[in-house]
């Protein structure tokens, strides 16, 4: 027999303002406890010292996981001109100096050569996994690590401030699977200065922004109160960047044990996939086909 989880069956996102220091699985868990829930997960990992928004998934959330993962996410990193290292951030040790300064119409000329479809190789020091094990991991012990250049779409990346000479502020917008470290390396290689993220922070995640988010201290501080509560933001905010379709009563029964179900539509098309409400409530993500959704996700809501 199954362990049975204990807390509350508590669905919807709270939207944390991640602090510098902890993991984003630390900041998980401290929501977890602090909401009572039973299940948790997040929406795209931010390294223990980025700061910004980590959208935190309770319950049936934890199923749009996926949608926010895929939706596009802005940064604002500042870039150390002159310096590379081998964590391609100033955790790292330095590895490459250069006394070369480019001036901004150099650095902006360059960040044009990161906008649309590029192809990225992630850090070294990275969770994405070869042969089975994490790239960090084997950079940590000494392994000579080969990491495959991956596919990301960069919708926008801009020069925003020079603070000194050593130093630039860029602001990106992108894909899935982004490594700003990676954008950070990659540029201070094009313009033959070297260079590596000094600090980085994300603005916004699909519909979820850091400034609505909650501070640490502030789960806290509110832990295990209906306070807290009062922050937790609908299930259906996971669904924002996929259209709705409304579900007939009858339909969301059928839907709901996993079948085909009647659904009015007028902004969709065959084979398009949406999601159905009943009552602006979810009741499953899947494919539009005449008339019907086919659902791959149900909510128990």
């Amino acid at each position: 027999m199954g362990r049975t989880r204990k807390g509350r069956d508590i669905s919807g996102w709270l939207v944390i303002d991640k602090p510098a220091g902890p993991t984003s699985t630390a900041v998980v868990n401290k929501v977890r406890w602090a909401m009572q829930a039973k299940k948790a997960g997040h929406a795209g990992t931010l390294d223990p010292d980025a700061t910004g928004v980590l959208a935190v998934a309770l319950g049936e959330a934890t199923k749009t996981v996926p949608y926010i993962t895929d939706a596009l996410k802005a940064y604002s990193f500042t870039v150390r001109l002159g310096q590379a290292t081998n964590t391609d951030d100033a955790e790292g040790e330095v590895i490459a100096t250069s006394d070369l300064r480019p001036d901004d119409e150099a650095i902006k000329d360059a960040l044009s050569g990161f906008v649309g479809d590029i192809m990225q190789v992630p850090p070294k020091f990275s969770a994405v996994k070869i042969d089975g094990q994490r790239a960090y991991k084997l950079a940590r012990d000494g392994a000579d690590v080969e990491i495959a250049a991956r596919p990301l779409w960069v919708e926008e990346l801009v020069l925003t401030d020079r603070p000194d000479t050593d130093h630039v502020t860029l602001e990106m917008i992108c894909g899935k699977g982004g490594y700003v470290r990676s954008i950070a390396r990659d540029l201070g290689e094009a313009l033959g200065c070297y260079a590596h993220v000094r600090d980085l922070r994300r603005i916004w995640s699909g519909p979820f922004e850091a400034s609505e988010g909650l501070s640490m201290a502030q789960v806290e501080e509110m832990a295990q109160t209906e306070a807290l509560d009062a922050y937790l933001r609908p299930v259906a905010d996971g669904l924002a960047d996929l259209p709705e379709v409304r579900a007939t009563p009858e339909g969301a029964v059928r839907m709901r044990n996993g079948n085909p179900g009647m659904v009015m539509a007028s902004d969709v098309e065959y084979g398009d996939e949406c999601w159905a409400s009943l009552d602006g409530v979810p009741v499953a993500v899947g494919r539009y086909k005449a008339g019907e959704l086919h659902p791959a996700r149900v909510f128990n809501l």
